[in-house]
């Protein structure tokens, strides 16, 4: 069975990976760009059968020069919120998995691809249905449009889909082999290096009518990712688009008061209330940056229908479970 993963040596495409080789499954044409190198070790610890550059796959692909390939795992994306350039990133987002998509069609290829969760943007409703999809960005909109473009060919739910299509709306997703992402890694990663450097960790202070470190999204863990990728995997008759978060918002003064527990624990300290922690200096509030007012969103939370009327009742993490496992990866790693 071959299977490929575009955006291989990123974050959530070298976990998908990981949870293939837990299963046994190496037959797997890695692609992705290497031209900031240092990612290769999300991939150094893995099994694959090949590595494709992104340049050259989708050409290929479109031709058949791979033979029959099961599915692919589309994670391959510009996820930079912060980017300004919209050609950039609609070629990147939008155009190539068009192009990806009708290929896979034509080749009786599954394809379980990565949405996002900004293409709700700022809407206080997060379901998977057009009135609630009001992206902030030009990262959003490339989501967005692609999803578009697939429900006015499949129809609203994929049911025209040939194989399987299913897109995921990630929310706010943190875990191990995400070091490479600069300032889009995860609250819970730089949280971690502050913590490490300074002592203390940082938090927005107030905005959107949310109290210092109030702001509240929904935080989902990145093996909680990988296991509902791997169930549609498995369920090949599920097409759609579907939320993929824990259902449950909690505020950024969770992850902050997991980092620093966590951490003090692992030199013998004792666990820390968010008020005793705050006032002893370990959260720092600091004022909301004028770049993201009107593009930062404050509160999200998935809405699970979708997701559970397709029959994956998965449950996810919370963030103190979550968080403290993964700080305590990154400090047996960080040597």
């Amino acid at each position: 069975m071959k299977i490929v993963v575009t955006g291989a040596a990123g974050f959530i495409g070298s976990n998908l990976i990981k949870g293939l080789n837990a299963r046994g499954i190496d037959d797997i044409i890695a692609v992705d760009d290497l031209t900031h190198g240092d990612k290769f070790r999300n991939l150094a610890d893995l099994k694959i059968a090949d590595y494709v550059d992104a340049d050259d796959f989708y050409d290929l692909f479109a031709e058949g020069a791979y033979g029959q390939v099961e599915a692919i795992f589309h994670e391959g994306a510009c996820s930079d919120t912060m980017e300004l350039d919209g050609k950039y990133m609609m070629d990147n987002n939008y155009t190539l998995s068009c192009e990806l998509f009708h290929a896979c069609q034509d080749q009786g290829t599954r394809l379980l691809y990565a949405s996002s969760a900004a293409t709700y943007g700022g809407s206080d409703t997060f379901r998977e249905s057009p009135e609630f999809e009001k992206p902030l960005n030009v990262y959003g909109y490339s989501k967005l449009l692609f999803d578009q473009r697939l429900r006015r060919e499949l129809g609203a739910k994929f049911e025209g889909a040939g194989t399987q299509v299913a897109g995921f709306r990630y929310f706010n997703v943190y875990g191990p082999r995400e070091q490479h992402k600069g300032r889009m890694a995860s609250v819970a990663f730089h949280q971690f290096n502050q913590f490490q450097a300074e002592g203390k960790v940082k938090l927005f202070g107030e905005y959107g009518g949310y109290g210092p470190g109030g702001q509240m999204r929904d935080f989902v863990f990145i093996d909680d990712v990988v296991a509902v990728n791997l169930w549609f995997f498995d369920n090949p008759k599920q097409s759609g688009i579907f939320n993929l978060g824990t259902g449950k918002a909690q505020p950024f003064n969770d992850v902050a008061l997991a980092v620093v527990n966590t951490l003090r624990k692992g030199k013998n300290a004792a666990a820390l209330s968010l008020e005793d922690a705050a006032r002893g200096g370990l959260i720092d509030y600091i004022d909301f940056p004028p770049a993201l007012v009107g593009k930062y969103q404050s509160y999200t939370q998935a809405d699970l229908s979708a997701l559970r009327a397709a029959g994956c009742d998965h449950v996810f993490a919370d963030v103190q479970t979550g968080v403290t496992a993964y700080m305590q990866w990154l400090n047996s790693t960080k040597g």
